[in-house]
């Protein structure tokens, strides 16, 4: 058998370029590793953002419609209180009104106007009979004039 002689560049052929290659394979494969762990991390960090984002969503979404009820109790406060200043407002003027009502009821009640004479005469210091005779009071009502007086003082 013949030996042969391998030349510098065969030797270049058979040995480094197929260890080249195969460090080459390997430099990929870990890259490529590298690589699929970074887009795994991301793929992590993303579905965390993704249930932060739901979880903001709904928090907002229940802050929304508080608020919202809360906007409707104002107006519902509000109109109330306007009907409430409405009605006090009426029932000022309705009392007004029965209070002109009393005072002309009063102006035109002899009877009302005999009481108030006897009151004053009583305030001035007149007597008994003087306070019968000048307002035609019976005697019961005319010593009630002066019993009340004496009690007010």
């Amino acid at each position: 058998m013949q030996q042969s002689v391998i030349f510098p560049f065969e030797w270049l052929v058979i040995g480094v370029i197929p260890a080249v290659a195969i460090l080459l394979v390997v430099f990929v494969i870990w890259q490529h590793q590298r690589q699929r762990q970074s887009f795994m991390q991301l793929l992590r960090e993303h579905q965390q953002t993704l249930t932060t984002m739901k979880a903001v969503q709904i928090e907002l979404d229940e802050l929304r419609g508080g608020l919202i009820g809360v906007g409707q109790r104002v107006l519902q406060l509000e109109t109330a209180w306007q009907r409430s200043q409405q009605d006090l407002q009426m029932v000022a003027n309705e009392i007004e009104q029965i209070s002109e009502h009393q005072q002309k009821m009063q102006l035109f009640d002899p009877e009302s106007k005999l009481y108030n004479r006897a009151m004053k005469m009583v305030q001035l210091g007149a007597g008994l009979e003087e306070i019968m005779l000048e307002c035609e009071l019976p005697r019961a009502e005319a010593e009630l004039l002066l019993n009340l007086h004496r009690q007010g003082k």
